[in-house]
């Protein structure tokens, strides 16, 4: 009677849960239709009787957009531009003429000139503003419709005017098969230490490392100084197929987690490996993110390398493109990755957001975790890769980020090319402690590098009705400039190395910023000393 009892009582059970279920699913289907059907009714609405004429693309983007904000930094709505835009990013090719841009209400402006590319034998410089493509002014146009101009079918040929330096020039260029090589430079730093920068993980890293490997190794390589940083990473299976260069196959590189159990994956190494033996040093930094985390995660997990420089990024985020009508796309987060030891290093905690200021917490807020690798080394979770061997440099101001994502530096990077027909060579090039007080100087002038207190500040005084304290405002403006400078100062060794980077490129390329680092960068140079230290080296890798 008992046993009865527990069988009925267990299947009465099962059928509340499955009620339960299936009415919280019904309920929750309902819900997201019931909005989509306000949204709908009130965009006719508003498209019927608003008493201006809207833009049903824009203001639909608009709401999709905001929709996603609060959400993670990862989830965007791409539109039929996006899409291809993100395509060509993926596929590192294109027609077009070789150059990287900002969007400005003046025009295009070009921000870097890749070597052999029409546009550098046309000869355009960094700094200069396209007005005009084939006599139709781009002046005042927005982002969607300025992208559309450089790119088209390889051969095709178009006349633009641009301004540099206050004057207006003219010239006709052919579009060029545009091929991004994700490995700008590999060379040999001395008769057996082999250097590779990937610059990201688009559809043809794999294929370049191999090639760059393969070459070193026939130029004598028997160590391997191995670039990351500043790499924002791309294609997941692409950094696997890396991985695997160094590591056996059938070990395990990556597992993500996901809501949906089909997307929460674990992936092995496939292949024969190109090398398990050569010694080598990954450097990382604070811009080396998702793929190059689990590069040099898995690697570090494996004690197969010695990962050194800063702390990477810490974006442990896995994101999927879903495709939507009429040829639009959600590249939406999907799961968390995890590196071979069981490492999640997503750093930020979209999920627990504060709704009032907006402020994300991290998760090592709340601690962090120990890890184990292979060798029984220490490894921890919350918030990127720690390196094995960290390179110390100044903690960044807030004021010195504000610094790096406006164009100032780009600005004043631009006046010095022009000011200055001829610099040293590319190995001996030293931006000195006059270069970065005349730096300081020109800040006193652009209007690109403006702190919060500074836009507040002014803002006030702007909407004043008492304009007579515009002497009080001129000091007191003084004292938030000259604040903001102290504040950068304490990152001199920071941003003399992004500024000499900057001015290198005006003159030879991003290939002579490479040939530079090679024979100047203390990073590079501090992996090459612990190469040629083969106790140390095996040392660190042995946890002992």
């Amino acid at each position: 009677m008992k046993i009865f009892n527990l069988k009925k009582i267990t299947v009465v059970l099962l059928l509340v849960v499955t009620i339960f279920l299936t009415y919280s699913f019904k309920s929750k289907f309902f819900e997201v239709a019931k909005q989509i059907e306000i949204y709908n009714t009130l965009f006719k609405e508003l498209n019927m009787y608003y008493v201006d004429e809207i833009n049903p693309a824009e203001f639909t983007n608009k709401a999709i957009k905001n929709t996603l904000k609060d959400l993670d930094p990862y989830t965007n709505f791409y539109n039929e531009q996006d899409v291809e835009t993100a395509r060509i990013r993926r596929a590192g090719e294109y027609g077009g003429i070789g150059v990287s841009v900002y969007y400005t209400k003046k025009g295009i402006q070009i921000s870097k000139v890749y070597k052999g590319f029409s546009a550098d034998k046309a000869g355009l410089k960094a700094g200069d503003i396209i007005i005009s493509v084939d006599n139709q002014s781009i002046q005042n146009m927005e982002r969607d419709q300025l992208s559309m101009f450089l790119k088209g079918t390889p051969n095709s040929k178009f006349t633009l005017e641009f301004e540099r330096q206050g004057s207006i020039l003219k010239k006709e260029i052919t579009r060029d098969k545009v091929i991004i090589n994700p490995v700008p430079f590999a060379e040999m730093i001395d008769e057996e230490t082999g250097y590779i920068t990937l610059t990201r993980f688009n559809d043809k890293a794999s294929s370049e490392v191999k090639k760059a490997y393969r070459k070193l190794k026939k130029q004598g390589m028997t160590k391997l100084v191995f670039d990351l940083r500043y790499n924002p990473g791309g294609s997941l299976l692409e950094s696997i197929r890396i991985s695997n260069f160094f590591l056996p196959k059938g070990k395990k590189i990556v597992s993500t987690k996901a809501k949906i159990k089909k997307w929460s994956n674990t992936y092995n190494t496939k292949n024969e490996p190109l090398d398990l033996e050569i010694p080598i040093v990954v450097l990382v930094n604070g811009r080396s993110a998702s793929a190059s985390e689990i590069v040099s995660g898995s690697l570090q997990d494996y004690d197969r390398a010695v990962i050194m420089g800063q702390r990477s990024f810490g974006k442990g985020l896995v994101q999927r493109y879903r495709e939507l009508t009429y040829g639009t796309q959600l590249k939406l987060t999907i799961s968390k990755y995890y590196t071979p030891s069981g490492r999640c290093i997503q750093e930020l905690d979209y999920e627990n957001r504060d709704p009032k200021t907006g402020l994300v917490p991290k998760f090592s807020d709340k601690g962090i975790n120990e890890f184990k690798t292979a060798n029984g080394r220490t490894v921890y979770d919350g918030g990127g890769v720690l390196p094995d061997v960290k390179i110390e440099t100044s903690i960044r101001t807030e004021e010195t980020k504000k610094l790096i994502t406006s164009r100032a530096i780009f600005n004043f990077a631009t006046e010095f090319y022009y000011n200055n027909p001829h610099i040293s060579t590319v190995d001996s090039y030293n931006f000195s402690n006059t270069n970065f007080k005349n730096f300081k100087n020109y800040l006193k002038t652009d209007t690109a590098f403006v702190t919060k207190q500074e836009a507040l500040f002014k803002n006030a005084y702007l909407s004043s009705k008492n304009q007579g304290i515009s002497k009080e405002y001129q000091q007191i403006k003084e004292k938030l400039y000259d604040d903001k400078i102290d504040k950068i100062s304490e990152n001199e060794d920071i941003l003399k190395e992004i500024i000499k980077a900057e001015i290198l490129e005006r003159y030879y390329y991003k290939e002579g910023v490479y040939k530079h680092n090679l024979k100047n960068d203390k990073v590079i140079s501090e992996a090459v000393k612990l190469l040629k230290n083969e106790s140390k080296y095996n040392k660190i890798l042995s946890g002992k």
